[in-house]
């Protein structure tokens, strides 16, 4: 036992001895660091999240302190997480699945109450819903879910969700955050990178206040639970000029240079991939800065660090290695793999080092997993669809019921995408299009993870079933519908600018064509 634990766990024994009446704390009672990354692929590192698949990870990309916690912990091959940052946010704080808590988008509900019949939307073929604008406040979170377990609860950067991270029980915050101040660089300086720079996406600060956290916790002989919700790596590139000119130099990005016809010191900063892969790099070294931390102030062995993205990505900087491809279809916004799929890592008391999980996981497994962590009873937790993964995570074998649950995504709404749904239950998959309701969806996971090859016409039972099972539960929880629009002109819906995505990646019966980032033959 590190020295730091041996005196918390005494402090408790001699407190209890003298019958002071205060909640066990110590070493029984394991630290949660939670890091949170924004718009980062399911491949979006190069740990492999498939050893078997190549394009599971990315080789260009250095982030050594991840693959470290790879190492040392237990990576999840089939994580999933919301479409969008702001939802997954609210899923991991309350426990709750989208269609249940309501917050299923982050846009402004203009007023109304189920249906969004704002006139962007007035000659579409459905007519789309609006959603919830802040955490119900009859939602149970984490920090208040873990506070009568004795624990001090801190986010740190990227909130996203409105209202105040104070009232849902954090004691320290950076307040009602969202993207912009992870922007340091002005939007219109798409030119290059400022020779200055040295806290990009503010990963630099977020993390001194992380670490500054952890050492008044243990100070004190609190255990805690740390939320740190990097801005990297959503798009508005920045990192340290000097990682940027590391990889400016790899002979991988002098090629995509050349073939796009620019150079080092001509490229865009919004499209330069020397920028992209250097502040994942430095995201990275901030990873380590957290670890190297908690390793130092002595509670390494009494802290689960928990690793995962808010929504899936596609980041074409995985073309640079020749013969790698896409491994997913779409991206953020959609209900595909490549919207939902997320990388996920845990290390921490019990876990098998080097080891894979491989049932499927989401992110509103958190809150329960935490308070089972924690030594609360998870069977307190009301209104909640996620489950402790305790078990999982030490060792446990899942049986049938754990491998075949059923995962909810629903994203009832016009955007860059379309109003969908699907259901994920084992190796199946289903969505639901609702300008398409007439074309059922389905998909075998487990040969066919690029969602290339609808098989409802040849499984239309289970089809049936995942559907039911679906809008049943839908139902249940008051999630908001779509509904067909009388008024829908498809000549005014075909002129809109998102139209001929939402045609490309909509329904479709037998196969899909795959896109030029999806054919090579390591895509699946």
């Amino acid at each position: 036992m590190k020295t730091i634990q041996f005196i918390s766990a005494l402090f408790v024994v001699t407190a209890v001895g003298l019958g002071t009446p205060r909640v066990v704390i110590g070493a029984e009672k394991p630290n949660i660091v939670l890091l949170f990354i924004d718009d980062w692929a399911w491949n979006g590192s190069p740990v492999s999240m498939d050893d078997a698949m190549p394009n599971s990870s990315m080789p260009v990309l250095q982030m050594p302190n991840i693959e470290r916690l790879a190492r040392e912990g237990m990576k999840f091959r089939n994580a999933y997480a919301s479409p969008q940052c702001s939802p997954s946010r609210v899923c991991v704080q309350t426990g709750q699945s989208s269609p249940r808590n309501g917050f299923t988008v982050f846009m402004s509900d203009r007023g109304q109450d189920y249906f969004d019949e704002s006139n962007s939307y007035k000659s579409f073929p459905v007519i789309p819903c609006v959603s919830d604008m802040t955490i119900d406040k009859d939602a149970v979170t984490i920090p208040e879910a873990l506070k009568p377990l004795g624990y001090v609860s801190a986010h740190i950067g990227k909130w996203h969700m409105r209202g105040n991270p104070g009232d849902e029980g954090y004691v320290l915050h950076d307040g009602d955050t969202s993207n912009t101040p992870g922007n340091t660089v002005p939007q219109e300086n798409n030119q290059r990178l400022p020779d200055d720079m040295t806290d990009p996406k503010l990963m630099f600060s977020i993390t001194e206040k992380a670490i500054g956290f952890m050492d008044e916790q243990v100070k004190a002989g609190k255990p805690f639970y740390l939320q740190i919700s990097h801005y990297a790596m959503h798009e508005g590139r920045e990192c340290l000029p000097r990682t940027r000119e590391k990889y400016a130099k790899h002979p991988l990005v002098q090629e995509w240079y050349e073939k796009n016809g620019t150079t080092a010191n001509k490229v865009k900063r919004k499209q330069d991939p020397a920028i992209w892969l250097g502040m994942g790099e430095d995201l990275d070294g901030r990873i380590g800065a957290v670890l190297d931390s908690i390793n130092d102030l002595g509670i390494e062995d009494n802290t689960y660090v928990v690793l995962i993205s808010d929504n899936g990505y596609r980041h074409h900087e995985l073309e640079l290695t020749p013969g790698l491809a896409q491994p997913h279809h779409a991206h953020k916004w959609w209900v595909w793999q490549g919207g939902i799929r997320v990388p996920m890592i845990v290390r921490g008391p019990g876990i098998k080092a080097g080891s894979t999980f491989k049932g499927n996981v989401v992110n509103y497994d958190f809150l329960p997993t935490f308070v089972d962590w924690a030594g609360g009873e998870t069977s307190s937790l009301k209104d909640i669809d996620g489950i402790s993964l305790t078990a999982y995570i030490a060792g446990k074998e899942p049986d049938d019921t754990f491998l075949n649950r059923n995962l909810y995504f629903h994203y009832p709404h016009y955007r860059s995408s379309m109003p969908h749904s699907a259901i994920v239950s084992g190796q199946r998959k289903l969505l639901h299009f609702y300008e398409q309701p007439d074309i059922p969806m389905l998909f075998d996971l487990s040969g066919d993870m690029g969602e290339v090859h609808n098989i409802a016409a040849h499984e239309s039972d289970t089809h049936q079933r995942l559907f039911n099972d679906m809008m049943s539960y839908f139902k249940k929880v008051g999630a908001r519908i779509p509904k067909p629009n009388p008024d829908f002109d498809a000549s005014v819906y075909e002129q809109d600018k998102e139209y001929p995505k939402r045609k490309l990646w909509g329904a479709f019966t037998g196969s899909r064509p795959l896109e030029v980032d999806e054919s090579a033959s390591t895509s699946n």
